[in-house]
């Protein structure tokens, strides 16, 4: 019985010494990369997946297209001695780049590679992009919308300004455009009653434009207090003209404006509506 059980140990040792070989063979023909300490951003880099053993088949084409894990794949080249593969590479981001493992498609894999990517600026600096020349793609930066606003103050400032000095003037432009009209109703064309009552609103109008909405209601009391006689005679003579009668004459133009004109400069002259 002992020798049956020290035969059955040898056997067992025989199948684990193999075993080691196959396993040391294996590790042997694994392929290796070598690569730099580190990648510069952007840049263009050079690694390499080789095969050590001389004696080992060579290593079939990597099935890689555009990317080599996080990295740019630019160009993919046979070693000089056809024992390995070269990958012209651009790191696109820095940090820490993976390759994750390649399946060579001859049972051989090739192992994970981490490697770092080192970048000499700032990360996100305006004046460095990804990559570089015409294809280059700059870090997104966002909008300054805090110091933008700054520079809206002046231009708010002249909004505020003319739409101040637009609401200021809005009572001389007012009295401009009724001026305008009062000239052309009065005097009366006719002695109709639209003639006579297109003049009679144009001279309301007017007087609104200078003594405020209180002087649509003035008559000729209040015109004599007001020290607006022309006005007085102007009421009364389109009362009369209603009833047919030609006294009080129509007063003259000249003689209405003098009054209003000067109350409005007067206005003006105190800050008022100009």
């Amino acid at each position: 019985m002992k020798v049956f059980f020290t035969a059955e140990a040898q056997r067992a040792q025989r199948k684990m010494a193999f075993l080691c070989v196959l396993c040391a063979a294996a590790v042997k023909a694994s392929p290796v990369w070598k690569t730099p300490p580190t990648l510069p951003f952007g840049q263009l880099s050079v690694l390499e997946l080789r095969e050590d053993d001389p004696g080992a088949a060579p290593i079939p084409r990597p099935a890689v297209e555009d990317t080599l894990g996080d990295l740019k794949l630019r160009a993919l080249e046979p070693s000089a001695d056809g024992h390995g593969w070269k990958f012209t590479v651009q790191a696109m981001r820095p940090g820490l780049a993976v390759v994750p493992p390649l399946d060579l498609g001859d049972g051989r894999r090739a192992p994970e590679l981490r490697v770092s990517v080192l970048r000499t600026t700032a990360f996100g600096s305006p004046w460095v992009g990804y990559g570089g020349g015409k294809q280059d793609n700059l870090p997104e930066i966002p909008f300054p919308w805090a110091w933008a606003s700054l520079l809206l103050a002046p231009l708010l400032a002249l909004i505020g300004f003319l739409a101040w000095r637009w609401r200021r003037r809005a009572g001389a432009r007012a009295y401009t455009q009724a001026r305008k009209a009062f000239l052309a109703a009065w005097p009366p064309k006719a002695k109709d009653r639209a003639s006579l009552d297109a003049a009679h609103g144009a001279g309301r109008s007017l007087l609104a434009s200078a003594f405020g909405e209180a002087s649509l209601g003035w008559g000729a009391p209040d015109f004599k207090g007001a020290r607006l006689d022309a006005w007085a005679q102007w009421t009364a003579s389109l009362d009369a003209a209603r009833f047919g009668r030609t006294e009080p004459p129509f007063p003259d133009a000249a003689a209405l404006l003098t009054p209003v004109d000067l109350e409005m400069k007067a206005r003006s002259g105190k800050g008022g509506r100009s």
